[in-house]
């Protein structure tokens, strides 16, 4: 592993699994693209910072009927020391034809319609049932308001939520992604300095 100063900068695309983001890595030695699942939490710019550098190497991947090959680094960690906005004319340069991580990493799982976080089904006792007749019981958690069970089950380990919250960068890419869907409907803001989440409302 070495550590390096650099830029990195991040680009939101958006997919048919829904948004993903992908990293180009500018250092002294060359440009490298990166894809960590680190950067699912991120907002579209540019990073500036010291990056350990964990392994770079050649990846390939096929992609309508293209064979694509990329210089690709591994971050083991970062420590950022500055945050810029990604104009246009940057976007535009960075990967236009990104194919999503889910797709082309094979250690990661085959992607799947996920069930919303905060989406709670129960299926009513017909003993129990108090629901007012053509009224549905089972309705959907408020936008914004916990579902505990649900909530505790995609978050495992980092439940309860507290008002910082520190994701465990070991799950995988897809439920990173909805761990971040469902703490920006939570009302938390992702702090890219401190690489955690606080509450804002």
């Amino acid at each position: 592993m070495i550590t390096v100063p650099g830029e990195l900068v991040i680009k939101t695309i958006h997919g048919r699994n829904g948004p993903f983001n992908v990293g180009r890595l500018f250092i002294s030695i060359g440009e490298f693209v990166v894809k960590d699942k680190v950067l699912e939490q991120y907002d579209e710019g540019k990073y500036s910072g010291d990056f350990i550098i964990c392994e770079i190497a050649p990846k390939t991947y096929t992609s309508g009927g293209r064979l694509v090959v990329e210089n690709r680094a591994w971050l083991g960690d970062m420590t950022l020391s500055g945050i810029d906005d990604l104009s246009s004319e940057e976007a535009e340069q960075l990967t236009p034809q990104e194919v999503d991580p889910l797709e082309t990493d094979a250690q990661e799982p085959t992607p799947v319609a996920p069930k919303p976080a905060g989406t709670k089904r129960l299926k009513p006792n017909p003993l129990e049932d108090m629901t007012p007749f053509g009224m549905e019981a089972d309705a959907e958690a408020p936008e914004g308001q916990p579902d505990n069970e649900a909530d505790e089950a995609l978050f495992g380990t980092v439940w309860p939520l507290g008002d910082v919250v520190k994701l465990d960068l070991t799950v995988d890419r897809l439920r990173l992604r909805q761990q971040k869907e469902r703490l920006d409907k939570l009302g938390y803001d992702f702090d890219g300095m401190a690489q955690e989440w606080s509450r804002t409302q």
